[in-house]
């Protein structure tokens, strides 16, 4: 998915009213009207800036990068954006320290690292219901208290991981109550398949195509609308502190392409999920099986969250899930990691252009 951007030209031409019986006085309402349609109708340009980055091969992840091409919102803000395919969060948190990408879309797990200093945030995707705890009838999982003594697939600081350790304190079980065995989304497909593992904690597409193979066998423990009540995990793009202080400019037209992606999405949610099957090289129909893992919340719904506090409120509830679990041994301001203003400023010219 990658793509030379150029910024757009809008160009409006204004027919200027020709009063009769030129006195002073219409000659100078005629100049200022001439004025104020030239500054109203101002061309925005910018210089083209090119961006790496990473995302995950899931409606959640890809779906706003895919939209914002597709719809040349990234060509509008003049963005040249090359998009870099990672399995989870918290190995594009370390390309991102590398140098390797500048930006990445990132699931609730990785957002610990945010808090601890690593990465900051500078816009939420949406609140994901796409994490699943699924276990497999034949091997004698079907409920949550089931996985006692059990092999469980999980992949560390992802939000299936919390979603899972949510799932087994609730059950009054711990991760010394079952056998935790540590692999990558596509490695739990096949070990869920071959019988290897008796359970997972996974995400979509992923849970949808473990359902499929299983058949009658799978049964979901557990999902995020379990916990509703407890947490709502927010997906974000992130990027590191170095680069948000020195490319403040593009990481606000990067998420004024992202918030224009974000209504089109909401809007027509079936369209996008076919378009991220195709740049995925996914099955089309596993994909859009997945348009009920999220919220796909709007730019408006985002202003208004910030205003009222929503949005911050979503991030403060998220750090609380880290630190009671033990991820985080205390708390942090999410004001010292999250980049509110970027999502106000993108908000803000995209209104006023």
């Amino acid at each position: 998915m990658r793509k030379k951007m150029y910024g757009l030209i809008s160009a409006i031409v204004a027919a200027a009213v020709i009063m009769t019986g030129c006195g002073g006085g219409d000659q100078e309402s005629e100049t200022q009207e001439k004025t104020e349609t030239t500054e109203s109708t101002k061309e925005e340009t910018f210089e083209t800036a090119k961006i790496k980055a990473g995302y995950m091969p899931n409606l959640g992840s890809a779906a706003l990068y895919v939209t914002a091409e597709k719809m040349g919102y990234f060509e509008e803000m003049g963005l040249e954006v090359e998009t870099i395919e990672f399995q989870s969060g918290p190995p594009e948190i370390a390309a991102m320290a590398s140098g390797d990408i500048q930006i990445c879309q990132i699931g609730h797990g990785a957002h610990a690292l945010c808090a601890e200093g690593q990465a900051e945030i500078f816009q939420i995707v949406s609140t994901s219901l796409a994490d699943a705890i699924i276990g497999n009838k034949e091997k004698g999982v079907s409920s949550i208290e089931d996985l006692k003594g059990k092999r469980v697939a999980t992949s560390a600081g992802t939000s299936a991981e919390a979603i899972f350790n949510i799932a087994l304190e609730e059950a009054g079980l711990s991760t010394d109550d079952v056998e935790t065995v540590e692999m990558d989304t596509n490695g739990m497909v096949s070990a869920m398949v071959s019988g290897s593992v008796d359970a997972c904690a996974t995400w979509a597409p992923n849970n949808k195509v473990i359902e499929n193979q299983l058949g009658d066998n799978a049964v979901v423990l557990a999902t995020n609308e379990d916990y509703v009540d407890k947490v709502t995990f927010p997906d974000s793009f992130a990027t590191t502190k170095e680069y948000a202080e020195e490319n403040h400019d593009v990481l606000v037209r990067f998420t004024r392409a992202i918030q224009k992606a974000m209504d089109y999405r909401a809007e027509n949610i079936e369209e996008v999920a076919r378009w991220t099957a195709q740049a995925c090289e996914a099955d089309e129909q596993t994909m859009l099986d997945t348009i009920d893992t999220g919220n796909w919340i709007t730019s408006e719904f985002v202003a208004q969250g910030l205003s009222d506090g929503t949005i911050k409120k979503y991030y403060e509830n998220q750090q609380k899930v880290f630190i009671d679990s033990g991820r985080l041994t205390e708390e942090v301001p999410v004001d010292d990691y999250v980049l509110f203003d970027i999502m106000q400023e993108a908000y803000d010219a995209n209104q006023e252009n």
